[in-house]
Order: structure tokens, then C-alpha cells, then sequence
């Protein structure tokens, strides 16, 4: 990306484009299925702290994780190889900043129907079901925590689940905007600037939103923020 950027000729080749796809689909289908297994780590916490270390085996915790990566692997190969065993013809120009799957398939030059229906049905599956079970899981925290007297245990509670929201909110309602809309009101264009935040933004912003929960990360802020007024004075 970096090399793009300084790059007055931007090209990628027709495998470099297939592959940069795959690993794309690949990806963010394991983040959204692993943002619902964190869902569901927290609702038994929350929900059943007495019994979290039976309820979380060793098995189950080992299934949450590879089975993300099963169904990124099926989800991926399905749209790459729908898409790219079609003829491309004209123009070979994308028009976007990567690979993704909108754009490819505007430059195929046949029926692409089926394609349409299969990033319908497999990544609306994909985001429904992963998107289903975050909410499941909140809606039983919330009722739960509604039932807790104390606010200092309240506060807990909610600071349990803060970070783990706020990820979901920012990729699933950007995720949402571009692959679960009719096509009638779609945009490359707008889809663009949309991707920007799933593709560079949310990355960028995983590491502050998970360590601000960090006693140790919130004290090295504050010392910073000290030392910056500090000199500022000075």
C-alpha cells in the first residue's frame, strides 16, 4: 500500500488481483465471527461467572477459533473462484482502492447474476449470523447487568464490554452499508470511501479502542498528556 502510494502507475496482476481477494474475504470473515465469539466469551462471563471455566472448555474455546477459519476459507473460495473463472473483457481498470468483490465483477463481461446472489447469500449468511449472535448475546448481558444492584458492579460490567462494542458498531454498520444493500441503490463510489474505514480506519483504531481498558496503557497516556502540558508551559 505504501508503495501505491508513490506509485505513478498503479497496477496489479490478474493473480495478484485473485489472491489479494481471497486473502480479503478470507479475513474479514474470520474477524466477524470472531468479534461473535468474543460476544459469547463475554456472555458467560457476565451471564454465568460461576460456571465460566466448565461452560468455556479447553474444546470449545479451541472450536470458536477454528471454526471462524473454516468458514472464512469456504466464504472466500466460493466468491474468488465464482468471479474469476469468468471472462473479463474492456476495460481493466478497478475502480477501487483494492481487489474487492463490487468492482471485479463490473468488469466481467458476462451474466453475473449468480455471483450477486452468492455475495447476497454467503456474506449476508456471514454477517446475519455472526451479527445475530453479538446481539443475542448483549440483549442476555444487559438483562443481566440490569439485575445487578451496585453501580460499581454495573460499571464493571459495562466496562467488561465497552471496547468489544464499540469494534462491532464501527465494522459491522460499514460491513452492512456495503454488502447487505440492494443493488438498485448501490455505489462504487461511495463504496469506496465506506471501505475505508473496514480496510485502513477500524485496523488502525482496534489497538486504541482494546488497550484503553488497560490500567498500565491509561496511566502511560496520562504521564504523556502531563509531560506534553508540561513542556507547553515551558
Amino acid at each position: 500500500m505504501l508503495t501505491d502510494f508513490f506509485a505513478e502507475r498503479k497496477s496489479i496482476s490478474f493473480l495478484g488481483c485473485a489472491l489479494q481477494q481471497w486473502f480479503f474475504g478470507f479475513f474479514v470473515a474470520i474477524e466477524c465471527l470472531l468479534l461473535a465469539s468474543m460476544a459469547y466469551d463475554r456472555y458467560v462471563a457476565i451471564c454465568n461467572p460461576l460456571l465460566y471455566s466448565v461452560a468455556m472448555s479447553q474444546r470449545l474455546c479451541t472450536q470458536l477459533v477454528v471454526g471462524p477459519y473454516a468458514v472464512g476459507f469456504f466464504n472466500t473460495m466460493t466468491h474468488t473462484t465464482a468471479a474469476f473463472r469468468l471472462p473479463f473483457c474492456g476495460s481493466n481498470i478497478i475502480n477501487h482502492f483494492f481487489c474487492d468483490m463490487s468492482p471485479i465483477l463490473s468488469l466481467i463481461c458476462a451474466d453475473i447474476g449468480v455471483n450477486k446472489l452468492l455475495v447476497f447469500i454467503v456474506a449476508g449468511a456471514v454477517l446475519v449470523v455472526s451479527s445475530t449472535t453479538i446481539l443475542v448475546s448483549y440483549f442476555h448481558i444487559l438483562m443481566a447487568i440490569l439485575r445487578i444492584r451496585s453501580a460499581e458492579g454495573r460499571r464493571k460490567a459495562f466496562s467488561t464490554c465497552s471496547s468489544h462494542v464499540t469494534a462491532v458498531s464501527i465494522l459491522y454498520g460499514t460491513l452492512f452499508f456495503i454488502y447487505v444493500r440492494p443493488s438498485a441503490i448501490s455505489s462504487l463510489d461511495l463504496n469506496k470511501v465506506v471501505s475505508v474505514f473496514y480496510t485502513a480506519v477500524i485496523p488502525m483504531l482496534n489497538p486504541l479502542i482494546y488497550s484503553l481498558r488497560n490500567k498500565e496503557v491509561k496511566a502511560a497516556m496520562g504521564r504523556t498528556v502531563t509531560k506534553a502540558k508540561f513542556f507547553l508551559k515551558n
